[in-house]
């Protein structure tokens, strides 16, 4: 029983990271692939502070890493349960081909 209620609370934690629409749509955006801060910037429509602290929060829960090349930031997605949670959360929400789930 005290494995599963530790598991349970690092689900828990696990879809709380999640449980944030930025978030949700930098991970969807670097699920395609590795991404620079800027370019987040941009396809967000955000303001660098607002996608730094989000991928701040996704740094700290493990979720995504990051690499720098000269003065540009690039992130990716490095845990595997947050690409597999991601691709399927795209099929069941933004898939335009899928029928109605």
């Amino acid at each position: 029983m005290a494995e599963m209620v530790e598991k349970a609370t690092a689900a828990a934690a696990f879809l709380k990271a999640l449980a944030h629409e930025g978030r949700l749509l930098i991970l969807c955006h670097l699920s395609q692939g590795e991404r620079s801060v800027s370019d987040l910037e941009r396809l967000l429509g955000a303001r660098q502070a607002a996608v730094s602290q989000q991928l701040a929060r996704l740094r700290l829960e493990g979720l995504v890493s990051c690499r720098r090349e000269g003065k540009t930031m690039y992130y990716a997605v490095s845990d595997p349960k947050s690409r597999r949670l991601i691709e399927v959360m795209y099929d069941m929400f933004c898939n335009t081909d899928a029928t109605d789930r």
